[in-house]
Formats: structure tokens, sequence, C-alpha cells
């Protein structure tokens, strides 16, 4: 385990995370847009909503910054300002990322409360697998709106994007 794993898995998180809003969310009517739904957070947009806030708020804990409320969906009426809030979060998150050592992994971020005993590794895992749970919820809804989508299994970004797998070797090329 070290931190370039982290970021080449990260590089994918983003990437899916962008292609799923270039490809299927970006073309939405404003009505399939904020519809709701009774699965999961509703609407796409309140999923898309609350997939950046608990990024934002795991990241803020690792960068010991303090934990920003949850972002509320009604505050977000149009896409560009989803694009920008997302795009904030992703460069705090790539920040935070490029910073990332090997020894960091295994450093315990909070101090109190229920996460106290939570390492560094195990946070970047749950954001990951939090936001592939999201992504999944997120194709479902617009296939229930009548967008075709693919896979966003992590096998086909690394099959495009391989990495050496010697430690020491040079990170893979950031995508922006």
């Amino acid at each position: 385990m070290n931190a370039d794993a982290f970021r080449h898995f990260f590089d994918y998180h983003f990437s899916e995370n962008r292609s799923t809003w270039d490809k299927y969310i970006a073309p939405l009517s404003d009505e399939q847009f904020t519809r709701n739904e009774s699965y999961s957070h509703g609407s796409v947009r309140n999923q898309i909503v609350h997939l950046i806030s608990v990024d934002e708020t795991w990241f803020s804990g690792l960068r010991g910054a303090e934990i920003p409320d949850a972002l509320d969906p009604a505050n977000f009426d149009d896409r560009d300002t989803i694009r920008k809030q997302w795009d904030a979060v992703e460069q705090r998150m790539r920040d935070y990322l490029a910073d990332l050592r090997d020894d960091m992994l295994f450093e315990k971020p909070f101090g109190d409360g229920e996460d106290k005993d939570l390492i560094v590794w195990q946070v970047l895992l749950q954001v990951a697998n939090h936001g592939t749970d999201h992504r999944a919820q997120l194709l479902r809804l617009l296939n229930d709106l009548g967008v075709k989508t693919v896979s966003q299994d992590y096998i086909f970004y690394a099959y495009d994007h391989p990495v050496e797998a010697q430690k020491g070797s040079p990170p893979p090329p950031r995508s922006a």
C-alpha cells in the first residue's frame, strides 16, 4: 500500500465523476436533472450534491480543516454552480493527495468522535467506495430516464492507464 496507488485510484474516481457528468448528466433537461425520485437521495442533482458534500467532508477532516455543513441541494439551482463547486472540491482533494506520503497512510487524522480510530488509508478507501456507490446509483437513475450508460468498472480505467508495479516508479500522469 502506497501513496502513489491511492493517487492512481483517485485519478480513476475523478475521471469517472467527470465522465458521468459530461456524458450523461450535462445533456439532461432541467426537468430530468431535478426530477424527484424516491430512490436514494432523490434527483440526479441531489445525488451529485451529496457526492460532492461527502468528498468535501472527509477530505476536510484529512486536511485538519473545519468540517463543513452538508450541502443543501436546494441551494444549487443550476449546473454551472454545481460544476464549479465540484471542481473546487476535486482540486482540494488533488492538493491533499499530491502531498500524501506513504507514512501518512497509517496516521489517525481524527482526534475524537466515532472516527477517532480510523486511519488515513481507511478514509481514502471509504471516499472512493462511496463515490463508486453513488455513481452506480446515478447510473440507475439515468437508466430510468432512458439514458444509455456504460460500466464504470475500475479495470477498464486500469487498462487505459497502466502504471509501473515497482515501488519508486514515477506516478502516473494526472488528468485535468
